[in-house]
């Protein structure tokens, strides 16, 4: 049946019985988005939600951009919130503050490099979280083939993507990526990825 038949399938078996839609009615519709007023309280504390999520180990990377036209540098964001998405076709996912300055420079770019650090590269994550300063002074890279976006020296692994969507999510934005080329060179990172766990940076142990 292939990946797109079995979805297709699902979907008529939920409309027909009724399960995650109303029957007969397609999908159930959108939930509704909004921020909190300041005369209500917030469902959930904001200090333990960031406690509780900080239990999910997530890998690191720095999301880069090429230097678009005018501009002296590339650009490029510390991310944490990265995943795969699709395999056919392949797409990836990252998410980013609204409030971030670095993204409507990838934004115009259209395009993107996520390098996946390897478990040494903490200090060059710390650089790339720092709002205003020149990220690349100093960091040693090399365009991406497809798309030119910075492909730092080291990562552990590297996919050259182009902006394929962007959805709201609260606070955030989900952009999702197509993947134009990637690579996981052999011995770049033989201590594994780098990994962020409750607030600090650590490795993967055999």
């Amino acid at each position: 049946m292939g990946h797109a038949g079995a979805a297709a399938a699902a979907v008529r078996h939920l409309r027909r019985t009724g399960t995650g839609a109303h029957p007969g009615a397609g999908p159930l519709p959108r939930p509704e988005l909004r921020c909190v007023r300041d005369d209500e309280r917030a469902p959930v504390d904001q200090a333990e939600f960031r406690r509780v999520l900080g239990c999910f180990p997530t890998g690191v990377t720095v999301v880069t951009a090429p230097a678009a036209a005018g501009e002296s540098s590339p650009a490029g964001f510390a991310c944490q919130s990265f995943s795969s998405l699709s395999l056919d076709p392949p797409l990836v996912v990252f998410m980013v503050a609204r409030t971030s300055t670095t993204w409507p420079r990838i934004a115009r770019a259209g395009v993107f490099c996520v390098n996946v650090l390897s478990a040494d590269q903490g200090p060059l994550c710390r650089a790339f979280a720092v709002s205003g300063a020149d990220k690349f002074a100093g960091v040693r890279y090399e365009p991406s083939p497809v798309s030119g976006a910075p492909r730092l020296t080291g990562a552990a692994a590297w996919l050259d993507c182009a902006i394929h969507a962007v959805h709201t999510g609260g606070d955030h934005l989900i952009v999702v990526g197509r993947v134009t080329a990637l690579a996981a060179p052999p011995g770049t990172s033989p201590d594994g990825p780098l990994v962020f766990h409750r607030g600090g940076f650590t490795a993967l142990r055999p």
